[in-house]
């Protein structure tokens, strides 16, 4: 005799609906490839509040202008300039522009009414933020663990700020070098990398010409993991033998080649290896040798020792590849100032990477990390917070309500604003004296056709033309009669960092006073113009104009060649 169970009637009885909801209903309905973990949440949360103090920082006074105004000169020509289009004192000057479409893209952005100069706060918080994401991502992808991606996005931010601040091209090579250094330190190997990794290269060319490093990272990896099998083997033969180490040396060489797509071709490269050489960038504080007397200086020292304390106490095999780009870059750093940005994300990665070795060991977690939970509550989290914080970003409420900021507050203070007032009511006859961190914004929103002495792309410069600006500056022996020798009637510079040249003009009989003066820019004009040549011939109909003539010493000749 058999007894068959009844199947339990879960709906049977009407009063256990009281007793809570129906299951079906709580069931996660999101696909599952669409669900996220928590800690998605938590990083754009963080994420989040970077791209909105990014995205609030006022534009920087120097670079951007500039390269704007190059973007503005391609635009209204329809072509890329052989020599020095801007800059009256550089003409024919060999120039290759090698950042051209990230100019072309800035253009694009500052010209749609929507986006202005919000527009441009908004490419540069995304540039940060992108960077930032894929380290804390990569970071996660290891450790599984929130707090270790903190850890590598706040030591990337704490290392490269200061060089971060300022909007510039580079950053658009920055977002290429970190997507190349996390995607290189995985452990898989995909079979994109093939078509991926070189096209990366093919735009990093024509975005900036930092792709050197990015060539130098792609070796780094290479040799080291050929080091790395020699360790282990100790034969030469196993390294050629080895899969990796064939695949990142053609991955290096097909990368190389995709660097010729660009408009100068094998040329590019000549300028790129010749730009740090350059003379005149000798004198800029940014090229300097890195000191511990400067806050990045004691910032890289204190880097330095926290990732020699990690590498002394982390249990983790120390791959070539490491010590290879952090010496590397470190010595470059140590070289030039500006080299900090390429080594911070270095930096960042490896820091995460051993501080969370060292947490294991010491807490005794099991090497093999329990997966992530995941929920879609978690996915409509994160894109609600990454909506909340694009409209609440000036970029946001441009795009979506077509607002935007005055000029005033969307700049940074020392940015000559006045200036430019003043010029544009009163354009000066023949070229002016500027100091070279305002030359950039003069070019941009001053009167057409406006004589710069300099702007901020002093490899730009003839040497000669730069050694008078240094002249000048620093009021060395005949600094009054180079004044004269260029023609120059009228002087723009900065009453916070020139105070000794402003005190000079001020007692100079030859010069008005009281000079024009507002929010620490001063414009100084000569009391008897010096005339140009046409100047001259305009001179014959008006005989009783107060004038005294340029001096028969012929202008400088361009002696050095231009570096791009």
């Amino acid at each position: 005799m058999s007894v068959v169970a009844e199947e339990p009637q879960l709906d049977s009885n009407p009063e256990a609906e009281e007793h809570g909801p129906d299951v079906s209903i709580l069931t996660d309905k999101v696909p599952e490839h669409l669900r996220a973990p928590r800690a998605l949440a938590g990083m754009v949360l963080v994420l989040g509040v970077v791209f909105l103090y990014a995205s609030t920082r006022p534009i920087w006074h120097t670079d951007v202008w500039g390269h704007l105004s190059y973007g503005r000169y391609m635009w209204e020509t329809g072509s890329l300039p052989a020599t020095e289009p801007l800059l009256p004192f550089a003409k024919g000057m060999p120039f290759v522009n090698s950042p051209w479409l990230s100019q072309l893209i800035g253009l694009a952005v500052v010209k749609m009414p929507r986006f202005q100069l919000a527009g441009l706060q908004g490419l540069f918080a995304a540039a940060i933020t992108v960077c930032g994401a894929m380290l804390s991502y990569r970071s996660w992808r290891e450790s599984k663990n929130a707090w270790f991606s903190l850890t590598s996005l706040v030591t990337f931010l704490t290392v490269a700020w200061t060089p971060l601040s300022v909007l510039r091209p580079q950053l658009a090579g920055l977002v290429c070098f970190v997507f190349l250094l996390t995607r290189l330190s995985g452990q898989s190997n995909r079979k994109s990398d093939w078509f991926v990794i070189p096209l990366v290269f093919a735009l990093w060319a024509n975005l900036h010409a930092s792709f050197l490093v990015g060539l130098g990272l792609l070796a780094c990896f290479c040799l080291g993991r050929a080091i790395d099998v020699i360790r282990r083997t100790g034969s030469l033969r196993m390294v050629l033998s080895d899969a990796k180490v064939r695949r990142l040396f053609l991955l290096t060489e097909l990368s190389a080649v995709a660097v010729l797509v660009n408009p100068y071709t094998i040329r590019l490269y000549l300028e790129a290896l010749q730009f740090s050489g350059q003379e005149n960038l000798q004198d800029l504080t940014e090229w300097h040798p890195l000191t511990l007397r400067d806050g990045q200086g004691q910032v890289f020292a204190g880097a330095a020792i926290l990732l020699a304390v990690l590498y002394r106490l982390s249990p983790r095999r120390v791959r070539s590849w490491e010590v290879l780009t952090l010496v590397g870059l470190g010595l470059a750093t140590m070289w030039s100032t500006r080299m900090i940005v390429w080594w911070s994300p270095i930096v960042a990665l490896l820091a995460a990477r051993h501080s969370f070795s060292v947490w294991r060991t010491w807490s005794k977690t099991l090497i093999v990390s329990l997966p992530a939970l995941r929920a879609g509550k978690w996915s409509f989290v994160s894109i609600g917070l990454m909506w909340i914080f694009f409209m609440l970003s000036p970029i946001g409420i441009a795009v979506m309500h077509g607002k935007h900021s005055p000029t005033r507050l969307s700049v940074s203070k020392f940015t000559p604003l006045f200036a430019v007032e003043y010029l544009t009511e009163h354009p000066p006859e023949g070229p002016i004296f500027n100091t070279y961190e305002w030359g950039d914004y003069l070019q941009w929103a001053g009167p057409a056709n406006l004589q710069l002495f300099v702007n901020s792309h002093a490899h730009l410069v003839p040497r000669d033309v730069w050694s008078s600006y240094m002249q000048i500056i620093e009021q060395r022996s005949g600094w009054e009669e180079t004044l004269d020798k260029y023609g120059i009637n009228t002087i723009v510079i900065d009453t916070v960092n020139r105070e000794a040249l402003v005190k000079r003009l001020r007692e100079d009989d030859r010069w008005k006073s009281p000079a024009v003066e507002r929010d620490g820019q001063v414009i100084f004009t000569r009391k008897k113009p010096i005339l140009s040549a046409p100047a001259k011939r305009n001179e014959a109909t008006n005989p009783a104009a107060d004038v005294i003539e340029v001096p028969t010493e012929p202008q400088p000749e361009n002696k050095t060649e231009g570096h791009s």
